[in-house]
């Protein structure tokens, strides 16, 4: 199928998908409009229901951009009823896959072998199944389990037919951010997007990763296997644990454990290795007791130069430690948050921005909840704020906004407990405060031996 023709395919399948929602609801709007009370909402939530179960049975096929749309729903709580929910979770980690037949093809391509060949056992039956490739277990010929992350054939075709929809996109966009510069936002997917389908890449932010946490008392990241990866292959040391839905049975006191090492290492990522994990979705953890979390896929990591996080850091410091709020908005104004003298009275600004800080602004133990996480989503696209006429989100930190669009909803779904402003302090470049929980003297061994390794290189 020629570019051309793919896109405009998949453009007419998301436009059916919206149109047969729309069509939907019409049928539905009569019992609706006459149902009352407790009928009502039964109503309604059997109508998010079979909206859910369409949007994953065609998202799920599709893969690629569409997919990871779809991904985004499927944890971002706001109001969905839970049935619905949890049809849209499979979009996280459970996919339909492609054929034995095809992966073989792409291992044989890329390491010159048959799957059988080139391992001592191959399991052809994937363990994971997301929007641009799938998983597979495998024992190398010197025994090692590993996780054979094999792209799928055409993504990049379908991938670039997505972002060449740019009428779509951008209609996409202008409807939830519609003050928002959208070019940017586009440009900023593009880039970020395509450079998932550089699994080399994506093996050189898995070793950094790996590399920077390696020794951490309960964060860890598989091993690359770099024999074993190429452009379209990752092999990587086999993972084990539990998923996030099983996790979310867990007691709560192991749920906080691994909210607060997830916390963690987002944290640390973003201050210490100015650098960002930008796919924060559950699909995307493995759990096991004591708060120990292994962090997968690394396909979609953005890069901080010191100018661009310093702003960041001095916005936190501004609002949540010195009370200045004038200099909070100077930073917003420095890194083109907020236009610079917009007619809008400072305490407004804080009114409107307070919300995407309020679990660190203050000391002592907080519950991150799904009507937080949704809250904060709501706020993120709020257009109706007399701040949105002269605040936009610049492309250097687009991808940032996952913390507040993912790492909260994930936080608030685990009903996590935690002091999050002493561990933010723990972290935070500005005051790196003593350890504050358990965890965190755990990290002190790790920190030392990092400091070590620093002075030595």
């Amino acid at each position: 199928m020629s570019k051309p023709t793919l896109r405009v395919s998949r453009g007419l399948t998301a436009m059916r998908l919206a149109a047969r929602g729309g069509a939907r609801y019409a049928a539905s709007a009569p019992r609706l409009f006459a149902a009352a009370g407790e009928r009502r909402q039964q109503l309604r939530d059997d109508l998010a229901l079979r909206t859910a179960q369409d949007v994953a049975d065609t998202l799920g096929t599709m893969k690629g951009v569409l997919m990871k749309i779809g991904q985004l729903a499927s944890y971002v709580d706001d109001g969905l009823a839970p049935p619905a929910r949890r049809v849209l979770s499979r979009l996280q980690d459970s996919v339909p896959p492609m054929s034995p037949e095809l992966a073989a093809g792409v291992i044989e391509a890329e390491l010159g072998g048959a799957p059988e060949r080139i391992f001592k056992e191959w399991d052809p039956r994937p363990i994971a199944a997301a929007s641009i490739g799938q998983v597979h277990r495998a024992i190398t010929t010197d025994g090692q389990a590993v996780a054979v992350k094999v792209q799928y054939p055409g993504i990049a075709e379908t991938i670039a037919a997505d972002l060449g929809n740019v009428a779509l996109i951008r209609s996409l966009l202008k409807m939830a951010v519609p003050s928002q510069d959208v070019t940017a936002l586009i440009e900023e997917l593009r880039e970020r997007i395509s450079e998932e389908l550089d699994y080399r890449r994506e093996a050189e932010h898995q070793r950094m990763f790996a590399a920077y946490f390696d020794g951490h008392p309960t964060a860890s990241v598989p091993k690359i296997i770099d024999e074993l990866s190429t452009a379209r292959v990752i092999t990587s040391e086999l993972a084990v644990g539990a998923r996030f839905a099983e996790i979310l049975d867990w007691p709560q006191e192991e749920k906080d454990l691994a909210a607060e090492t997830i916390y963690r290492f987002t944290f640390r990522s973003l201050y210490e290795l100015r650098a960002f994990n930008g796919d924060p979705h559950p699909g995307n953890y493995l759990f096991e007791p004591g708060g120990r979390v292994t962090f997968l896929d690394f396909g979609l990591v953005k890069h901080f130069t010191p100018a661009e996080l310093d702003p960041l850091v001095r916005m936190i410091q501004a609002l949540c430690v010195e009370g200045d709020q004038e200099g909070f908005r100077r930073a917003m104004e420095e890194a083109d948050f907020l236009e610079p003298g917009a007619p809008i009275a400072t305490e407004q600004v804080v009114d409107h921005m307070s919300l995407f800080y309020d679990s660190i602004r203050e000391r002592g133990p907080r519950t991150m909840t799904s009507e937080y996480s949704s809250a904060v989503a709501r706020r993120y696209v709020d257009f109706k704020s007399p701040l949105a006429a002269y605040a936009k989100i610049p492309r250097p930190y687009v991808i940032v906004q996952r913390i507040n669009l993912g790492l909260f909803a994930i936080l608030g779904e685990m009903k996590a407990t935690a002091d999050w402003r002493g561990l933010s302090e723990e972290i935070w470049p500005f005051t790196q405060a003593p350890p504050s929980t358990p965890i965190g003297e755990a990290e002190q061994p790790w920190l030392a031996s990092r400091e070590t390794r620093t002075r030595s290189d």
